[in-house]
């Protein structure tokens, strides 16, 4: 499932919870950033920018890269499209991005796999780490995220959880072989909290977003870890809200979400990467 080059500094998986797993360093600034992935990196349900799609993490990191380090300015792209399988973000956007040439690329996919009855985890995880190991080639830092458990927040996604584990075991040794930063979201109580997503449960809400850009730029050096602390205690909701809810939900999400994958229609359908070239941030 893995390659056998190993890089010269090797670290020790990350405790559950723990974001810095102290696998890789930056020994210079970065002065250009590449995202790869689907929803999560495209920025869904975040706040609209400037030309009408939605910001995003790895929006808020471009703009927080610039002002946390000694540059004037960033280029940045974001190769993300909603509805990608890692062996899309493999084929379609990893050589892009390595002709792009970037200081730092975040390579986030993997989820929408996790979701499909046929997902197949040494599939998944061999494109990951092909696409890994092309980035760090280009001369690339690369960061990946190993995602938590959702059922730590909804019981509706509970079928997920030994897939979400298994990919996250998976992703720790990739970024420990290839010598990535890695953003580990599992055993993070932050992300409980429901005001940090979407009325669909799967993508994060604007909250979600700004804490998301945080925990990136605290991997990579530029932050501190004042993200993990909630704002302020979660409301509580009873059970019969807590069925009204689940029962909107499925009405309004899980639904049409059933019906195009029987339809067989991915919701990037038609859609363009929101920044396929450079775009300068100053």
């Amino acid at each position: 499932m893995f390659g056998t080059t190993r890089s010269s500094r090797e670290g020790k998986p990350s405790a559950a919870g723990s974001l810095h797993a102290g696998y890789a360093q930056a020994d210079r600034p970065f002065r250009s950033f590449v995202a790869l992935g689907d929803s999560f990196t495209e920025g869904l349900n975040d706040d609209v920018r400037f030309d009408g799609r939605h910001r995003g993490w790895a929006d808020r990191v471009a703009e927080g890269l610039l002002a946390r380090q000694d540059i004037d300015e960033l280029a940045y792209g974001n190769l993300a499209i909603r509805g990608r399988l890692i062996a899309q973000v493999r084929s379609e956007q990893v050589p892009v991005a390595v002709s792009m040439r970037p200081d730092l690329v975040t390579f986030a996919a993997g989820v929408n796999d996790a979701l499909r009855k046929n997902f197949d985890l040494n599939a998944v995880v061999t494109d990951l780490e092909v696409s890994v190991k092309a980035l760090r080639q280009s001369g690339a830092q690369v960061l990946v995220f190993a995602y938590g458990d959702p059922s730590r927040r909804t019981r509706s996604l509970s079928s997920l959880t030994a897939r979400m584990r298994s990919l996250r075991s998976a992703t720790l040794e990739v970024a420990r072989i290839y010598d990535c930063f890695l953003v580990d979201f599992w055993g993070v109580s932050t992300y409980d909290d429901e005001r940090l997503w979407s009325a669909d449960r799967l993508h994060l809400s604007p909250l979600g977003h700004r804490v998301t850009a945080l925990a990136v730029l605290e991997e990579l050096g530029l932050g501190d870890p004042s993200w993990r602390s909630p704002v302020s205690a979660p409301p509580r909701v009873g059970f019969t809200r807590r069925r009204i809810r689940d029962a909107a939900w499925f009405g309004a999400h899980a639904g049409p979400w059933f019906a195009r994958r029987v339809r067989k229609v991915s919701s990037g359908a038609g859609i363009e990467p929101k920044d396929p070239t450079y775009r300068i941030v100053n």
